[in-house]
């Protein structure tokens, strides 16, 4: 297992502007402006209030303290509390409404971005790993939780409150105002170089974060192999390095981040200093008041303390930024297979299938498939054999139209298939791998995904024509058992079973089964040859194998090798050529009496 494919091989991020891609996250929230403005209507009163108390404390001072007036004091006691009692009970309802309005806009990022992956050609999850794919759907999607919820209520009710504590202090005197501003600056040079820094930094921690993520889902996929090879040692220390970096680039990430706490208050220390320092020995008490002095100095808090929460704020957008930029760059992501501007929905076919000069490549530049032609009849069974790499499960590929080719046609039934939808065509089409994937739930359920709608009678009868229904009635719950990840707890050839099951209920008009039997041990074999008899009776059949004797009943056999069909016939046509398809049958069967 390679070290190096967990460095940093996927693509780099699109670099769009981050103020751009804020833009589109928040765009998100437009579709509850009723709850938003809500909040921010409750925000506006809190703010009031907020701006209200030190202009309080400086009349309890000023006007009742200092004149003995108690029963205005009072008064004005009562009425700072029951507006401030408001304000905390309007900060608790907009903070639930928040979270409501932001696990709603999560939800539909999330759902949009894994109905999106789920339209992305095999391309796309070719050069991915999944546990990559995974770090987008869950973990880039929940870092942008308090980013959209930090927008409205900070970022916007402390703009707010920034410019009016500006306003009110430049009002009731300048001089005060200016020497309590005097750093700011300072802090905005600051700001400036961590912003610049600090964006790249979090991209890395992203980045590496992913790829721990692909590592950690990619060992214990293969956890079995691991053991089997003893191989524990070399996959801690991968996944030891790994960490390291995912560490490294944290800290690296965070100590700048950090500095942003630092500088708010340097600034606001030297802020505070400074309005005392004029207000009490430049100006003097004969001008500046005691009450407007204290009053001053919560305004100074009042305006240092949004700063210090907008640079938490701007922390979080650095943070997380990168996180929002990879989930918009797979929703940018346009799958290479589409359906055309103009195409039919393909009719219910008889199964004929041509390729006409159809040349093929995975890169762009290496042929795969070089000016392949043939014509299948309608109900033909079609044996493809040849050495690994031919281009063997690359032309059942194209039929299903996985992949797209470069060069000719093909037609299934006279019609082109880039005229036709692929939903149309893949509904019409039974795929059988040699790795046939399991779904955690029940036995009928897995059985019933090759048709949905299918009744409990389809699944028994689809089990029993494969001859897997008495080894499902032997288990404990029978079709109602409950399977793991990828069938755990069946052998290898049950597992093959239930996937021809699930293939034989969706009654394709054209099957492909990919090394569908290599798996399956010689007595399973037998039972599995019978039912894909049934399975291929009176429809058009690709099937690639290696065991030679699975396909001796196959119409036709086509000898794949170096992209081109190099021989074709029946198995006695083929033998008595002697050429490549007689020297492989020799070559397996020369043991056998």
């Amino acid at each position: 297992m390679a070290y190096n494919s967990y460095k940093d091989d996927e693509k780099t991020t699109i670099e769009a502007g981050k103020m751009k891609t804020l833009l589109r996250l928040f765009s998100y929230m437009l579709h509850y402006s009723g709850q938003i403005f809500i909040v921010l209507l409750i925000m506006a009163f809190c703010v009031f209030v907020s701006l209200l108390n030190p202009l309080i404390i400086e009349a309890a001072i000023d006007r009742h303290i200092s004149t003995g007036d108690i029963r205005g004091l009072f008064s004005l006691i009562g009425l700072a509390i029951a507006l401030n009692v408001l304000m905390i009970l309007g900060i608790k309802l907009r903070m639930w409404i928040m979270a409501k309005v932001c696990n709603s806009v999560l939800l539909t990022i999330r759902q949009q971005l894994y109905t999106h992956i789920q339209t992305l050609d095999f391309n796309f999850f070719d050069s991915r790993p999944t546990g990559k794919i995974l770090a987008r759907i869950i973990g880039d999607i929940n870092s942008l939780k308090d980013v959209l919820s930090n927008c409205v209520t900070t970022l916007i009710p402390d703009f707010i409150t920034i410019c009016a504590v500006v306003g009110i202090m430049f009002a009731k005197d300048a001089t005060l105002a200016a020497a309590s501003l005097i750093s700011i600056p300072f802090m905005a040079i600051c700001i400036w170089f961590i912003q610049v820094y600090s964006h790249k930094r979090w991209q890395l921690y992203r980045k590496k974060s992913s790829n721990l993520n692909a590592f950690v889902h990619e060992d214990l996929s293969g956890i079995r192999i691991i053991q089997s090879f003893t191989a524990e040692k070399e996959t801690y220390q991968t996944f030891e390095e790994l960490t390291s970096e995912h560490r490294d680039s944290f800290i690296h990430a965070v100590r700048l981040s950090d500095a942003f706490g630092a500088v708010v208050d340097f600034c606001w220390g030297v802020g505070t200093v400074s309005l005392y320092y004029t207000g009490i020995v430049i100006l003097g008490a004969d001008k500046v008041s005691v009450g407007t002095l204290i009053a001053f100095g919560s305004y100074i808090s009042m305006f240092w303390h949004p700063i210090m929460n907008l640079s938490n704020f701007y922390n979080q957008i650095i943070t997380n930024i990168a996180g929002a930029e990879r989930i918009f760059e797979i929703l940018d992501t346009k799958p290479q297979i589409t359906d055309a501007d103009e195409v039919t929905a393909l009719p219910p076919v008889e199964g004929a299938v041509t390729f006409e000069d159809v040349s093929f490549s995975y890169d762009g530049s290496t042929k795969v498939l070089n000016h392949v032609n043939f014509r299948i009849k309608p109900g033909e069974t079609i044996a493809l054999v040849g050495p690994t790499g031919a281009g063997k499960t690359t032309i059942v590929n194209l039929i299903s139209r996985f992949y797209d080719i470069q060069e000719g046609s093909i037609y299934i039934d006279d019609y082109d298939l880039k005229k036709v939808s692929i939903e149309s065509l893949r509904k019409q089409m039974g795929v059988m791998t040699q790795d046939n994937f399991l779904f955690s739930g029940t036995i009928k359920d897995n059985i019933r995904y090759g048709k949905l709608d299918a009744t409990d009678e389809e699944i028994i009868a689809a089990a029993k024509a494969v001859n897997a229904h008495d080894f499902i009635m032997k288990l404990e719950k029978g079709y109602d058992t409950e399977l793991t990840e990828r069938g755990g707890g069946l052998s290898i050839g049950q597992r093959q079973l239930l996937a021809f099951a699930r293939t034989m209920v969706s009654d394709p008009r054209i099957l492909i089964l990919d090394e569908a039997t290599s798996s399956i041990d010689t007595n399973t074999e037998l039972l599995v040859q019978e039912g894909i008899e049934h399975l291929l009776e009176g429809r058009t059949s690709f099937v690639i194998a290696h065991r030679l004797s699975t396909i001796q009943k196959a119409d036709r056999i086509f000898v794949v090798d170096d992209g081109r069909i190099i021989e074709e016939g029946n198995a006695q046509q083929l033998l008595a050529k002697k050429g490549f398809y007689y020297n492989l049958y020799m070559s397996q069967f020369k043991n056998v009496e």
